[in-house]
């Protein structure tokens, strides 16, 4: 390939030099360093006159158009433009709760009293369900530490038996006549639980884990719907128990399963509206139920979970259940979420 193209700046007897021998000559390289050279100098002489005088611009000028976009193109500007914009905003407030109204069941102990803390401690305003009479003072105590957080939450405590029937319309009215007129927050916490051989297990001991366990969340959420502000929020308590089975418990752990097909009906069911419903499946916890827990069920969650070999505690379980609750969780619904350390990764 010779150096035709340079032939206009070079003499011919340079020219001739290149193309006889393929090496090109000082000559060459000095015509090329001068014109380096010579670019250089006109690009810092226009930089330094563009800055001495600047443009001026016509502020009644039209501008361009912008280019059209279209299908796939449009979509993509809109995805990154929406980028932008969220980058651009503050972050959410520290109540992302604020003004919403959960109802907890099983409120005034253990698991159930750490989520209703947990909501209000994130600006909800909380009716507190619990079952039996000596449970009231323990109701007392979460309602009182919650209106002492002092940031616009309040606590409502309804004292209801949910193995009747008539429970769950008693609890939504008495929301319903604290907090107005919608509920945008419902936590089925409340269960039974107690073990027993198959072969001692009557009538009896099915319609004591069943009523509570399975048809109150059922009829609970039935109450609430009418009401449920959208985009309102169900959450259902399962446990680890319903997929690891563990032995003589076999109603409990036939409840729990039974939750967590309902929780996947009622979110196809009530999704349209723009609800969700989920379910959060604890592993042993410590609370008050831990005693009642199988110890071998306890003893293989300390050998074998995955996070730290330990029992879950109920701050563990309440952060994960606010999180369904909250506008972050609106593309989540008719999961079931193992809250057990890796205990159960099926």
């Amino acid at each position: 390939m010779g150096f035709e193209f340079l032939a206009p700046i070079l003499t011919p007897t340079a020219l001739r030099s290149v193309q006889a021998d393929g090496r090109p000559v000082i000559t060459l390289f000095v015509v090329i360093f001068g014109l380096s050279l010579f670019g250089a100098l006109c690009w810092y002489i226009n930089f330094e006159t563009s800055k001495a005088y600047p443009k001026k611009v016509d502020p009644n000028a039209k501008k361009a158009p912008a280019p059209k976009v279209h299908g796939a193109q449009t979509r993509q500007l809109h995805h990154f433009n929406h980028l932008i914009i969220m980058a651009s905003q503050p972050s959410p407030s520290a109540l992302p709760l604020k003004d919403k109204v959960a109802i907890v069941t099983g409120a005034s102990r253990g698991i159930g009293a750490g989520l209703a803390l947990e909501l209000a401690g994130r600006g909800a305003k909380v009716t507190l369900v619990y079952t039996s009479p000596k449970s009231g003072k323990l109701a007392e105590k979460v309602a009182s530490d919650i209106k002492s957080l002092d940031n616009g939450s309040d606590a409502k405590i309804v004292q209801a038996d949910l193995s009747q029937t008539d429970a769950p319309k008693k609890i939504v009215q008495a929301t319903l006549d604290a907090f107005g007129d919608k509920v945008d927050i419902l936590v089925n916490n409340a269960g039974v639980l107690f073990g027993k051989p198959i072969a001692e297990t009557t009538a009896e001991d099915y319609a004591a884990i069943f009523d509570v366990n399975v048809r109150a969340p059922l009829l609970m959420t039935a109450a609430v719907v009418p009401y449920l502000r959208a985009p309102g929020r169900i959450i259902n308590m399962s446990s680890v128990g319903a997929r690891f089975g563990p032995p003589e418990h076999t109603l409990y752990a036939a409840s729990k399963a039974a939750i967590e097909g309902m929780t996947r009906s009622l979110a196809h069911e009530l999704g349209g509206e723009g609800h969700t419903v989920n379910a959060v499946a604890p592993g042993p916890t410590e609370s008050e139920m831990l005693d009642d827990v199988p110890k071998d069920m306890v003893e293989t969650q300390l050998k074998t979970t995955a996070v730290q070999h330990r029992v879950g505690t109920v701050d563990d379980i309440a952060r994960i259940v606010a999180f369904l609750a909250s506008e972050d969780a609106k593309w989540v619904s008719g999961q079931t979420i193992s809250a057990s350390g890796g205990f159960l990764l099926i």
